[in-house]
């Protein structure tokens, strides 16, 4: 990954440059430390969705979603039964895989148990905060996210290997991985270096 410089003369990570709305989601959330268990959910959520897809696709119909998953709220999805299972194949504004869909919803009672377990998603999540890297290398895995790939599949999760684990560290901010070049990086690990990490 490189960088590129846009119409405003700042620098950012190349992927980005694609359309307006990976701009936007670059700018305001990529990266950016969170700790809200109900965004924390509905990220892992969509990351699941995107895989075989491109990330576009998804941000593209991401309001689609929250209107279908009602804004991807734990407990209510946790509650949903076949007939939902039916209305979501049946809508045309998602992603319409089956086993997408169902793995979704078993991961919210699946998450119910693990916010019992460890009092949140965010709590969880964030110990498995690795140490900044020395050097720059785009990864789609490490050590980290495959660790909980396998912890988050024996305690029954779905749609949830590797890849899918570390993109959804890069979104909420675990890794900051941002190129150095970027003009976001230096300003989150400054966030960072300020964030009160969850326990």
């Amino acid at each position: 990954m490189t960088t590129y410089t846009g119409e405003d003369k700042i620098q950012r990570c190349s992927w980005c440059s694609a359309t307006e709305q990976y701009t936007q989601y670059h700018d305001t959330e990529w990266g950016f430390p969170v700790d809200d268990d109900r965004r924390l959910f509905e990220k892992l959520c969509l990351e699941s969705f995107q895989s075989g897809l491109s990330w576009r696709t998804i941000l593209e119909k991401r309001d689609n979603f929250r209107n279908a998953f009602d804004n991807f709220e734990i407990e209510k999805m946790a509650r949903y039964t076949e007939n939902d299972v039916e209305r979501l194949v049946q809508d045309a504004g998602i992603i319409r895989h089956k086993g997408k869909i169902t793995a979704v919803i078993n991961n919210a009672q699946r998450a119910q148990e693990l916010i019992t377990k460890e009092g949140s998603l965010a709590a969880y999540f964030w110990r498995f905060e690795p140490e900044e890297k020395s050097t720059y290398e785009a990864v789609s895995t490490s050590v980290e996210s495959t660790e909980i790939s396998k912890q988050l599949k024996k305690m029954g999760w779905k749609f949830v290997g590797p890849t899918t684990v570390y993109s959804f560290m890069q979104a909420m901010g675990l890794v900051n991985d941002h190129h150095p070049d970027c003009h976001l990086k230096p300003k989150i690990d400054a966030i960072k270096a300020q964030y009160k990490r969850p326990t």
